[in-house]
């Protein structure tokens, strides 16, 4: 089932938040600050993210393919810094559950009756590019993945928006991003592997203000790998902060694992 496995990857990777119940939406007015330095503007973005301990949502993935349409329910589970659990499901069949820590990745699908249990090599492949928690856990918060530094990353305004993009862009992997002036979070990024011929981008929608913490509203995912294109939407029926969740997890017995790609 492919189309579930770029579902579970690109929600995990480059999953958007939207809340329906619970808070407030932000709308942006305020204008970028041309005085800004690229230091006070990568300091600002790393401040506005959330503080909380657990987080609780409901989400609704629909993917399409060049083929088909599908729409799955996520549930979502975060302890900060920690774990991050995920199990999709259609019609109330689980099928499939992810369980992310610092060290590992362990992944079952009850359909094809596979697992994974290792490190993050399974996501990364994938998605063609290299993941490890931090990286994980920062889309979930729109956060940038890239490790902004002020050395290295220059800054403009671009439609009232700060973009920034590394001063020299490494070898087949170019990017950007822009961020909103009003809550620093992430308002858009891309990634584009050359010589791949693989493109990735996506847009966040309004952030929900929660316990004094921005979140996304929606997300639109787009990526295209040769003459291939997908599309994600992500919609949060609900975001729970603070409140008591287990990750359960147990792969099912006569499971077989997933060989990855030499």
């Amino acid at each position: 089932m492919r189309f579930l496995k770029n579902s579970i990857a690109i929600f995990v990777v480059l999953v958007l938040f939207s809340a329906c119940g619970g808070g407030k939406t932000v709308v942006g007015g305020i204008r970028a600050d041309r005085a800004l330095n690229i230091s006070n503007i990568i300091a600002t973005h790393r401040a506005a993210s959330p503080n909380f301990n657990t987080l609780a949502s409901r989400v609704q993935v629909v993917y399409k393919d060049d083929k088909k349409e599908q729409s799955i329910t996520v549930s979502l589970r975060i302890k900060k810094d920690e774990t991050i659990w995920i199990k999709a499901s259609i019609l109330g069949i689980t099928l499939a559950k992810v369980l992310i820590t610092p060290d590992q990745v362990s992944y079952y699908e009850s359909i094809s009756n596979t697992f994974f249990d290792g490190d993050f090599a399974l996501l990364s492949e994938w998605l063609g590019t290299e993941l490890d928690f931090e990286k994980t856990q920062a889309i979930l918060l729109g956060q940038s993945i890239f490790g902004l530094d002020k050395n290295n990353y220059a800054s403009l305004i671009s439609e009232n928006k700060y973009q920034l993009e590394p001063k020299k862009q490494p070898n087949n992997f170019i990017h950007s991003l822009l961020l909103n002036p009003d809550n620093f979070k992430v308002f858009a990024g891309s990634l584009s592997q050359p010589q791949d011929n693989r493109l990735l981008s996506l847009s966040y929608g309004d952030y929900q203000e929660i316990d004094g913490g921005h979140y996304p509203s929606e997300i639109f995912i787009k990526s295209s790998e040769g003459g291939s294109n997908t599309t994600v939407d992500v919609k949060y029926k609900k975001i729970d902060l603070n409140v008591s969740v287990n990750f359960t997890f147990r792969i099912p017995e006569g499971y077989e694992e997933i060989q990855l790609n030499k």
